[in-house]
């Protein structure tokens, strides 16, 4: 029995009925709707008083039948076939209404997300009459055809414009004047879509990124909780991460909130904008500015129709792609398994099928519960491979300590310029960019610098750490603490900060943040902002005032390093008198 979706509540057996056999009705290919369809679908929309919408496929075959309106009754997105930003879904929706107006914009957007080859609409009239022998007649009053149109896929602006007005178009659909039965009938249904599909691929090609890379679409929420600078800030390093993992971002949705709301983190009519957007933009991609639970992402992807992730899992994404060493390959994949674990429920049926091996087939055990438990299992090796890592660097750093060398551990937010200012103090060649979290793994080196009471040159060994982030992920705390402790053992820390990027208060305060939640508290630290070639008066002045003790300096054009090494001889020759 075929399917009726829809507001079913109070319907007859007998309309019912005459709603299945729709099913049985078949279109020519090259026509919209023929005028013996259209009327039996008003008939039958007049009779239980309810708009109805019939979806049809380009081989002219029924293939959905929905009572309400195109909004009530679309096809959720991943029923949907996925040909992309250049490509119609390849369905048309015969929709009836039961006002004498044209589309609304409810259903013009439905046609949008669905990327229908084509919306007609048929308003009724409330009356009518059936023809001796049968068959539906008088039920029309006048029907209208929208359709798609391309537009410059970044700049979002859907409206409802009739044709005949003084644009004729919308910037994302188009809509005729009144047409009757006969008009809608005459309408070259392939020419019109051949025509269009040839246009948006133009469109598309013209605009096509790298095929390697995902095209995102960025959602920020701002609560009350967050000022309007943090909410602005928040976005535009969650745009970096995006590019640093080798995504481009296409265009942010924005929206206000008293709090998240606690299913799909913004409201429904937002959700719905979301996915607009991202199938007129031909995202691949939708990332969250906050942390997502397994069934948010469940339900934003439900009802979006392509992937959803959140900050944490881009960021993991990054470290996965620049951890060189052994040690830093094997924290990132800790990190991404105890973060895929809680998020296994809920991954299509192949993970309900029972396994098929020895010791996987308990007594109603899933495939899913399988899983998670190799995961389990692979996380315990990790986690050991991991503490005898940490307990072999332990034995380094008490070596290097037996032989008294100081040691200076170079912490500051991600993109400071940490890596870039050892190289210009050891003449290391630690890899360096204009990217969030550009090296991992922690280097060190050898630092020759002016005795703080004689004068001689003595020698402390420097360590460049991995960035931190503003809320960086639990996970990632857990995994790196084996880095991170090169923090907690050094005899002083050298605290970096880009004067340059507008949020370098609040990146001072994220790295004070997360030194205070490390096991052992570290030592004394030394604040020294970079990048003072690239701020004005201005800010260099707030930051002398608030800051007294710093030093400024610029590691890429090289000033300000002999302050530095000064100021770094007094700092661990007190921290050595301090032990």
């Amino acid at each position: 029995m075929e399917t009726i979706f829809g507001n079913l509540q109070g319907l007859k057996s007998s309309q019912l009925k005459q709603l299945q056999r729709l099913y049985h009705q078949r279109i020519p290919g090259d026509r919209i709707t023929t005028p013996e369809f259209s009327q039996r679908l008003a008939a039958i929309s007049t009779e239980i008083n309810l708009p109805v919408c019939a979806y049809v496929n380009r081989r002219g075959q029924v293939i959905r039948v929905g009572v309400g309106t195109p909004r009530q009754t679309q096809i959720p997105p991943m029923e949907l076939p996925r040909y992309g930003a250049e490509r119609l879904s390849g369905i048309r929706c015969i929709a009836t209404h039961l006002k004498p107006e044209p589309p609304n914009e409810a259903a013009l957007t439905a046609m949008a997300m669905q990327r229908l080859d084509a919306l007609a609409v048929i308003n009724i009239t409330g009356t009518g009459f059936t023809r001796r022998g049968g068959g539906a007649t008088g039920y029309v009053k006048e029907a209208y055809l929208a359709h798609l149109v391309p537009q410059d896929a970044r700049v979002l602006t859907p409206s409802v414009a009739l044709l005949g007005s003084s644009n004729g178009k919308s910037a994302s659909w188009s809509i005729s004047s009144p047409l009757n039965l006969e008009e809608l009938a005459q309408q070259d249904f392939l020419d019109l879509v051949e025509g269009l599909e040839a246009e948006f691929s133009r469109e598309f090609v013209a605009q096509e990124v790298d095929a390697d890379h995902d095209r995102v679409l960025i959602v920020g929420v701002m609560t009350d909780e967050m000022s309007l600078q943090q909410f602005h800030d928040t976005v535009a390093e969650l745009a970096r991460l995006v590019d640093t993992a080798g995504g481009d971002v296409l265009q942010t949705v924005q929206q206000k909130r008293s709090r998240i709301h606690p299913q799909t983190v913004i409201g429904e009519g937002k959700v719905q904008e979301v996915a607009l957007t991202a199938q007129t933009l031909g995202c691949t991609l939708v990332v969250f500015d906050r942390d997502l639970s397994p069934a948010q992402v469940r339900n934003l992807e439900a009802q979006i129709g392509i992937r959803v992730v959140d900050r944490t899992e881009v960021i993991l994404d990054i470290f996965a792609q620049r951890a060189q060493s052994r040690a830093g390959k094997l924290q990132v994949e800790l990190a991404q398994l105890e973060y895929m674990l809680p998020r296994l429920t809920g991954r299509g049926q192949a993970m309900s099928r029972l396994g098929g091996g020895i010791g996987t087939r308990g007594p109603g055990e899933t495939k899913l519960e399988t899983e998670r438990r190799a995961i389990q299992r692979r996380i315990s090796r990790l986690q050991q491979e991991v503490n005898q890592l940490q307990a072999h660097r332990s034995r380094l750093r008490q070596r290097r300590q037996h032989q008294e060398v100081p040691s200076v551990a170079l912490v500051g937010y991600t993109n400071a310029g940490k890596s870039t200012l050892l190289n210009a103090l050891t003449n290391a060649e630690v890899y360096t960019a204009d990217q969030l979290f550009a090296t991992l793994d922690p280097t060190t080196r050898r630092l020759a610098i002016p005795g703080a009471e004689n004068g001689e040159t003595q020698e402390i060994l420097i360590t460049d750490t991995v960035g931190f982030i503003h809320e960086l992920p639990a996970s990632l705390m857990d995994a790196f603490r084996a880095t991170l402790e090169e923090v907690t053992e050094a005899d002083a820390l050298l605290h970096l900060v880009d004067l340059s990027h507008p949020a370098w208060l609040s990146h001072i305060r994220a790295v004070r943040e997360i030194l205070a939640q490390m096991p052992v508290t570290p030592g004394l630290a030394l604040v020294a902002f970079n990048k003072i070639d690239q701020v004005d008066s201005t800010t260099l002045a707030l930051a002398q005032e608030e800051f007294p003790l710093a030093v400024f300096i610029s590691a890429s054009q090289r000033l300000g390093l002999e302050t530095l090494r000064h100021r770094l001889s007094q700092l661990i020759q007190y921290a050595v008198d301090s032990r």
